[in-house]
């Protein structure tokens, strides 16, 4: 690591040319391909999946996604003639639009149904071909299918659309939310140094390795499956981490400028110590991403791929451009009665902070009692996480100036909130026996409670020689899409209603659709779930124990990081689930959890928490080597880091906050659980569960069996700097000996 910084220091022009050239390049390349982000949701072994690939078996342009146009009007009825005319008008105009295989209009004998019994709201469904699994419908597309849906809106007659495709086609305000991060970030980084070069230096790093990594995964976007939201939670994480990740190496540069070392020194000795502790630090959130892999749900392989790519980007950018960038700027990074101190030879003897040295003095005095009412406070934080619920939002959460929002609103005066998201009878025909059997399974759907509605029976024939026969009839809950209700009734359906009804006909009759194929995901991911956390905290476990020689830290580690995303969820669930404080960040809805966000949240928080325990640990384990005593170790290392890592989580907070006013839920949820994770984290955990217990605990942090200790990978996390004993100056020396 010395190497690598003295290198960068001395070819500073060469690095930060090198960097420009790169991120040029990249944005170069994918300004020219553009991106292709997708939602694919594959489920192998479920029976909505099952659903998909029989439709996709029999016809595959009836097999995409189906969004639901909505007709309301002000005044009169939607079956009056010059209202049904622009309809008409408007349904040719939407059967041109690319990959549209149909609209099935309301105004036939056959979709009456489609009508709501007041004659004020009427619905056609517009279905997709298989292309919209293909991702070959770009943000662009979907945009202009709902502008000339919209468009044929006025004089008293509403058009809006609902579904996945309309979805995609909601205006996004990230760019907002990213500018907003960056401007309270620089707040943040002003205040702490009160040097404007050092609050730039973080800034600059961080944005060029996200511009790089970015457009890393855009382009990667056209190889592999990439969620169409993996871009924003990937500047959500890499401007957090990447701001965070160059405020530790500044800060480490500047208390060795303090001290009286040379601008190259202070840098080497900043990458030797700091710089470790960020490698490090990112290999764990890169790993715990990846870790989602052994969860073999492919939806998420590519939201993995893009944080870990951003991550990785901020990393090195934060070891290579960032002491290029010192070597430049370096001069300006103190305050300037700093550097008046340093030109005068008046050096600090020490890095810590008056306020920090007293909290560690006063935890020193009761740290039992500090350590109860720390883990009492994160306890009753966390209670409301065994009371989540899984599901997927539908669009009654989203924006209501969105169109989505629009249809939604209407569908549920007109028909009823189930109309958003009926649930699909599929079923492989061979005769008119089989055929029998559908329908009478479609009566007994329909007699069900909890079903308010439901279509007849309709046969899609093979569109080649040899594919399947498939009879389709849909299925109208009372609920909700998102309602609890719901996923009650389609366990019901499947379990008690359909069975008895295709006993020994040789039919399966398969309950799929958009709420179902959700449904399936939530059971999915929640039965998978305690295997990905087992995987991730134990490989957390084996790194922490190979670097810091110890049992009792990476026990310890593991605990408390749990505890943080326990305490994060429990924020999450309370405000999106219950809706406590939910106005505070303008929300006018509640719902489930989304059902991929536990999987997803997870590594970030306990990786982010880890970065934490990271820093905090690594400056303790360095006082451990020099002073040999536990109690002084901790608090020494506390006093030195607290200030450091109070300031890196309030930019983090304010950061992961910021994206709360993106207007996207997804998103929205991403926000308010890292925040609420990193302040409860920094808050609580880091300053003062974590260093009161290694109090109490003593010399058994450091402890380790013998025979594990020489068959471990030696790791040195806290530079050569870390290993020198403590030396006290002579009174009248300007500045401590070296080391």
């Amino acid at each position: 690591m010395r190497t690598l910084a003295a290198w960068c220091y001395r070819h500073r022009f060469v690095t930060i040319g090198a960097w420009i050239i790169v991120l040029i390049a990249l944005n170069g390349l994918h300004g020219a391909a553009g991106s292709a982000y997708s939602d694919n949701f594959k489920l192998p072994h479920t029976e909505s999946f099952d659903a998909v690939r029989l439709l996709q078996r029999a016809d595959p342009r009836a097999s995409g996604e189906t969004d639901q146009l909505v007709i309301a009007v002000a005044s009169g009825k939607v079956t009056d003639p010059a209202v049904r005319a622009r309809a008409d008008t408007l349904f040719a105009k939407v059967a041109r639009v690319p990959h549209v295989s149909s609209v099935v209009s309301p105004y036939t004998p056959q979709t009456s149904k489609q009508i709501a019994p007041g004659g004020r709201v009427a619905f056609a469904d517009v279905t997709f071909d298989n292309a919209a699994n293909r991702a070959q419908i770009t943000p662009g597309a979907a945009q202009h299918f709902v502008k000339t849906v919209q468009a044929g809106s006025g004089a008293g007659v509403q058009f809006q659309v609902e579904g996945n495709i309309a979805q995609a086609g909601n205006p996004q305000r990230g760019n907002s939310s990213l500018l907003i991060g960056f401007v309270l970030a620089a707040i943040v980084l002003f205040v702490a140094f009160g040097s404007l070069t050092a609050m730039l230096l973080p800034l600059i790093t961080a944005g060029i390795s996200l511009g790089s990594g970015i457009a890393v995964v855009g382009l990667l976007s056209h190889a592999i499956t990439i969620a169409t939201f993996s871009d924003q939670l990937a500047l959500l994480i890499g401007l957090g981490v990447g701001v965070d990740y160059a405020l530790f190496i500044v800060t480490r540069y500047r208390q060795a400028v303090l001290r009286g070392e040379s601008r190259e020194e202070a840098t080497v000795e900043a990458l030797d110590t700091s710089g470790r502790a960020v490698l490090f630090a990112g290999m764990i959130v890169c790993i715990a991403m990846l870790g989602m892999f052994v969860l073999g749900v492919s939806f998420l392989y590519g939201v993995a791929i893009a944080a870990t790519v951003t991550v990785a980007f901020t990393v090195v950018a934060s070891l290579t451009l960032l002491p290029a960038m010192l070597a430049v700027l370096g001069r300006w990074v103190p305050r300037r009665s700093e550097r008046r101190a340093v030109r005068e030879g008046t050096y600090r003897h020490d890095d810590e902070s008056p306020i920090w040295a007293r909290w560690t003095g006063l935890m020193r005095r009761g740290p039992a009692l500090f350590a109860l009412v720390a883990a009492l406070v994160m306890i009753v934080i966390a209670i409301p996480f065994f009371g989540m619920r899984l599901g997927s939002a539908d669009a009654g959460t989203d924006q209501p100036s969105t169109t989505t929002r629009k249809a939604y609103d209407l569908l549920a005066q007109g028909f009823g909130p189930g109309y958003n998201g009926p649930l699909e009878l599929v079923a492989k025909v061979d005769d008119r026996a089989q055929l029998g059997t559908v329908v009478k399974a479609e009566r007994a759907v329909a007699r069900t409670p909890g079903v308010v509605g439901s279509t007849s029976v309709r046969v899609l024939r093979g569109s080649t020689p040899g594919a399947p026969t498939v009879a389709i009839a849909n299925v109208y809950p009372k609920g909700s899409p998102q309602a609890a209700s719901t996923a009650d009734l389609l366990d019901h359906i499947r379990g008690s209603v359909l069975p008895p009804v295709t006993k020994g006909t040789g039919v399966r009759v398969l309950v799929g659709g958009t709420t179902a194929i959700f449904e399936d995901f939530s059971h999915v991911l929640a039965r998978k779930l305690p295997l990905f956390i087992g995987i991730v905290v134990v490989l957390s476990f084996l790194l922490l124990m190979a670097v810091f020689r110890s049992l009792v830290i990476p026990l310890t580690a593991a605990i408390m990081n749990m505890l943080s995303a326990g305490a994060a969820f429990g924020v999450l669930t309370a405000v999106f689930q219950h809706g406590i404080g939910a106005s505070i960040i303008g929300l006018n809805t509640t719902g489930p959890i989304e059902a991929f966000l536990p999987v997803l949240l997870f590594p970030i928080l306990f990786g982010l928490s880890m970065d934490y325990e990271v820093f905090l640990i690594s400056r303790i384990y360095e006082e451990w080597h020099r002073r040999a005593d536990n109690t002084e170790a901790v608090a020494h290392g506390l006093a030195a880091t607290g200030r450091t890592i109070t300031a890196a989580a309030s930019i983090m907070v304010l950061v992961f906050g910021s994206f709360v006013l993106g207007g996207q839920w997804i998103i929205e949820m991403f926000g308010v659980g890292l925040a609420a994770a990193v302040l409860l984290d920094a808050l609580i955990v880091r300053s003062v569960l974590v260093p009161s217990l290694m109090i109490l605990l003593g010399d058994a942090n450091w402890m380790i069996p013998a025979w594990l200790e020489r068959i471990l990978p030696r790791f040195n996390v806290e530079g050569s700097s870390g290993r020198h004993p403590v030396q006290t100056p002579p009174r009248s020396a300007p500045e401590p000996a070296a080391g």
